[in-house]
C-alpha cells in the first residue's frame, strides 16, 4: 500500500513537488476519448496522475484508446472519436449534404450515449471510484455520444467530478455547421451541480462565463523542470535517418494539422538556407523534422506540405508513426537531440510543446498566437517571436540564437528558469489540491 512517507520519499528523488499535507485519499477515475499518444490533452493527463498519485491517491483509467503503462482500466473502442460508427455520425452530423437524415444521426447517438452511461456506471462500481476526471469530452465535440452519455450518468449519479477543457468548440471553425447546435450547448460543458470546471487559459475561463454563466479553475499546462534535460548527438541521429553531418535538425513538435501553421516553418528554412545567412551557415543545411502524426484532420495538410517544402527546396522529415515504414524515434529524443524549435501556430489551447522545449533549452520560433500573447508571453521569456508571418527581422533573430551559442546559452538559461517558476509541477500540485478543497475533498 501507498503511503504518505512513500510519496515524500519519491519526492525527494524527482523534486517537482512540494511536500504533501495529510488528507483523505481519493479513487479517481479519469474519463477521456483517448489517453494514447503524444496529443495535448493525454500529455496533460499523464501530469495530473503522476501529480494525483503522488498526492496519496488511486488513479483509474477509460476511454477509448490507453497507453499500455496507463493502469489499471478499461479500453471500449466506442469511446474513440476514431471508431468508424461514431466517425461515419460525426461527419454527417457537420455536413448537411450527408445522406443520413438528422432524425436517424440523432437515434444512433442516443444509442452510443446509453451505452456509455452504462460502461461509466460499471466501470465506477468495478473500481469504487469516488472522484471523476472527464478529460476534454465535455468540451469539444469529437465525440457528441461520449458527452451525452457521460452527462446522463452524472445526473443521475452526483459524483464529485472534474471537466478538464483544453479546447471548445466555439474556438474551432468546422464546428459552426452542427445541424442541431443545440445539443453542442447543452453538453459542451453541461451545467451540472456536482461538475467543478477547469480551463488551461484566461481567454477559455471568459467565454465560459460570458456564453453559459459557467465559473471555473484556470490550471495552466505544466512541465517538471526539476529533472535536467538529456543531450544527444544530433548527427549521429540525422546520420541515421540518412542525412549527413552538415545537417542541422530543427523540430517541429506538433501534429500535422493546419492550425499548427508548419507553412511558416518551411518559409523560415528557406530564407535561412537560401538568403543572406547562407554563408553563415557554412554548409550547414536545416532540416525540417516533424515528430507528431497527422490524420486526426486528415492526410490533406501533410501532402500540402510536402509540396511545398519540395518546391522551396527545404528537407521535411515526417517521423510520426502511423503505421508506416520508416523509424521509429520517440518525440523525446528529437528533442534532446534537435538544433532548434519551430512552433508557428495559428492557434493552440495552450503549448505543451512550447515548455518541452523550453525544458530542453532549444532556441524557438514562436508565433504569438492569442493564448501565447496572453498567457505565456508576459513571463519575458527570451524566444523568437513572430506575428503571423516570417519577416526579415524574424529570420535575422532566429538565425542569430542558431548560431550564436552564448547567446543560445544565455536565454535558454533564463528560459528554464522563468518557466520553472510559472509552470513547473507544484502548480499543478496547488490547482489540483485547491480544487479538492474546493469540492469538499480535502
Amino acid at each position: 500500500m501507498e503511503t504518505v512517507s512513500n510519496h515524500l520519499a519519491l519526492r525527494r528523488r524527482a523534486g517537482p513537488f512540494p511536500p504533501f499535507p495529510q488528507g483523505p485519499r481519493w479513487r479517481i477515475g479519469i474519463v477521456a476519448t483517448r489517453l494514447a499518444g503524444v496529443d495535448g490533452v493525454t500529455l496533460e493527463t499523464r501530469k495530473w496522475a503522476r501529480t494525483l498519485r503522488a498526492m496519496g491517491h488511486q488513479v483509474f483509467y477509460l476511454a477509448g484508446a490507453l497507453d499500455p503503462d496507463l493502469k489499471p482500466g478499461w479500453v471500449d473502442a466506442l469511446f474513440h472519436f476514431q471508431h468508424p460508427l461514431v466517425q461515419r455520425l460525426h461527419r454527417a452530423f457537420y455536413d448537411s449534404h450527408e445522406s443520413l437524415r438528422l432524425r436517424g444521426i440523432l437515434d444512433w447517438f442516443e444509442r452510443l450515449a446509453h451505452h456509455v452511461q452504462a460502461r461509466l456506471a460499471q466501470f465506477v462500481r468495478a473500481f469504487g471510484i469516488q472522484v471523476l476526471i472527464v478529460q476534454n469530452a465535455l468540451a469539444i465535440p469529437m465525440h457528441i455520444p461520449l458527452a451525452m452519455g457521460i452527462t446522463w450518468f452524472l445526473e443521475r449519479n452526483p459524483l464529485p467530478t472534474i471537466a478538464h477543457h483544453h479546447d471548445f468548440f466555439w474556438e474551432r471553425e468546422r464546428f459552426r455547421t452542427a445541424r442541431r447546435p443545440g445539443l453542442l450547448e447543452t453538453y459542451f460543458p453541461p451545467a451540472l451541480p456536482n461538475v467543478v470546471h477547469v480551463v488551461i487559459n484566461r481567454a477559455a475561463a471568459r467565454a465560459l462565463q460570458q456564453r453559459k454563466g459557467l465559473p471555473s479553475t484556470l490550471v495552466p499546462n505544466v512541465w517538471d523542470f526539476s529533472t535536467p534535460p538529456p543531450r544527444g548527438d544530433a548527427a549521429r541521429l540525422l546520420r541515421r535517418l540518412g542525412f549527413g553531418p552538415e545537417d542541422m535538425l530543427i523540430l517541429q513538435p506538433t501534429r500535422v494539422v493546419p492550425r499548427k501553421g508548419i507553412e511558416h516553418a518551411l518559409e523560415l528554412l528557406h530564407r535561412l538556407t537560401y538568403g543572406p545567412w547562407q554563408r553563415h551557415l557554412k554548409g550547414r543545411r536545416p532540416v525540417l523534422v516533424i515528430s507528431h502524426p497527422a490524420g486526426d484532420e486528415g492526410w490533406t495538410y501533410l501532402h500540402h506540405l510536402q509540396r511545398r517544402a519540395e518546391a522551396l527546396r527545404v528537407p521535411l522529415l515526417y517521423l510520426a508513426d502511423n503505421g508506416r515504414r520508416g523509424p521509429r524515434i520517440s518525440p523525446w529524443t528529437l528533442y534532446a537531440h534537435a538544433h532548434a524549435m519551430t512552433y508557428p501556430s495559428l492557434y493552440e489551447g495552450f503549448g505543451n510543446a512550447l515548455l518541452e522545449g523550453l525544458h530542453y533549452g532549444l532556441p524557438i520560433l514562436v508565433n504569438r498566437y492569442p493564448v501565447y500573447r496572453e498567457d505565456i508571453a508576459p513571463h519575458a521569456f527570451r524566444l523568437v517571436e513572430m506575428d503571423g508571418a516570417v519577416t526579415p527581422e524574424v529570420v535575422d533573430a532566429f538565425a542569430e540564437h542558431l548560431l550564436d551559442p552564448k547567446l543560445r546559452q544565455a536565454h535558454t538559461a533564463h528560459n528554464r528558469a522563468v518557466a520553472q517558476q510559472a509552470f513547473g509541477f507544484h502548480v499543478l500540485y496547488q490547482a489540483l489540491h485547491g480544487l479538492l478543497r474546493q469540492m469538499r475533498l480535502a
